[in-house]
């Protein structure tokens, strides 16, 4: 759930978004042993007045911060390109949703039934504890658990379509048809 002044993310509504989450987390982790890591180096280098008259000529240590930032980004590269092939994988979506995007508003079309689209208009509304213009007239239904296929594109200008907890964004581009896969695990107005 979306909350003022929060600097994490929020709750995960699909499987995605927690493997995003889950190497958010392991990439943060390797960064801190990094930091933690060169600070101290840094700190007995300046501390410490003897020197080591041996390791100023030797392969060995030239190999070895060589070899550790190459491994330290294999490990990081692997994660990351399994998940931007996850996110990009659409596997026989049981629904089609198009989503067009205008100037003031989303029009929205469930390419799978006859007859069904509509127009979503934000709300005007001026509450003092609301979200300013992320409120909307008609809301878009999306079944759970459900394999969803959307085709985003524009009239008019680029525009954007995202779903935070999902883990979604996508462009909207006019003359360009751009598809997402979207899975809710959880109900919810998002």
């Amino acid at each position: 759930m979306m909350t003022w002044s929060s600097m994490n993310f929020q709750n995960a509504n699909s499987p995605i978004m927690e493997q995003l989450i889950f190497f958010h987390d392991y990439t943060m982790i390797i960064l801190i042993l990094i930091t933690i890591s060169i600070l101290y180096l840094m700190l007995t280098m300046m501390m410490n007045k003897f020197t080591n008259k041996n390791l100023l000529n030797k392969q060995n240590i030239e190999i070895i911060w060589t070899l550790t930032p190459s491994m330290l980004l294999i490990f990081i590269a692997m994660p990351s390109i399994h998940l931007l092939y996850l996110t990009d994988e659409i596997d026989k979506p049981l629904i089609t949703i198009k989503t067009i995007g205008h100037q003031w508003y989303w029009s929205y079309e469930y390419s799978d039934f006859k007859n069904i689209e509509f127009d979503s208009y934000m709300n005007k509304s001026i509450n003092k504890n609301s979200f300013r213009l992320l409120d909307v007239d008609n809301n878009t239904i999306i079944p759970l658990n459900t394999q969803i296929r959307m085709i985003v594109t524009s009239n008019d200008v680029i525009h954007s379509w995202t779903i935070p907890s999902l883990g979604k964004k996508i462009d909207a581009i006019p003359g360009r048809l751009n598809q997402i896969s979207l899975m809710i695990k959880r109900p919810g107005l998002m």
